[in-house]
């Protein structure tokens, strides 16, 4: 039974989709039409729409994976071992250092083959 519901509610999607898409063209519109009034207002109103938007999307079988996924990337965020400020300091020095030595060669390089041109042109 609970088979059947799911794959009947799987098939409104698109509807669910539809009236996502009809809520944020009807504010965007609003916004438009309503663009004499004050943008505290406009601003609140948008939001309101994005936020029933978003829950209404939360409800269909790819906003549900959304979420997962948002959840599954938290977890792992917090798995990270971030670098201390000493490893972070001098990892920025080393590509500072490289970026350096890297605009020299270039220089260097550029300044070579202008060299050569102005020998040719005369």
């Amino acid at each position: 039974m609970s088979d059947v519901s799911e794959n009947f509610s799987y098939r409104l999607d698109w509807f669910k989709w539809l009236l996502v898409v009809v809520i944020i063209s009807g504010s965007i519109y609003a916004n438009w039409y309503y663009s004499e009034e004050s943008l505290l207002y406009r601003v609140i109103g948008f939001l309101v729409a994005i936020l029933i938007s978003g829950f209404i999307a939360s409800l269909t079988f790819r906003g549900k994976a959304l979420i997962n996924l948002a959840f599954g990337a938290r977890t792992e965020w917090k798995k990270v071992v971030w670098p201390t400020k000493q490893e972070r300091n001098q990892t920025t020095l080393i590509v500072l250092a490289v970026i350096v030595l890297m605009a020299l060669i270039l220089w260097s390089i550029d300044s070579f083959f202008s060299w050569i041109a102005k020998l040719i042109m005369g």
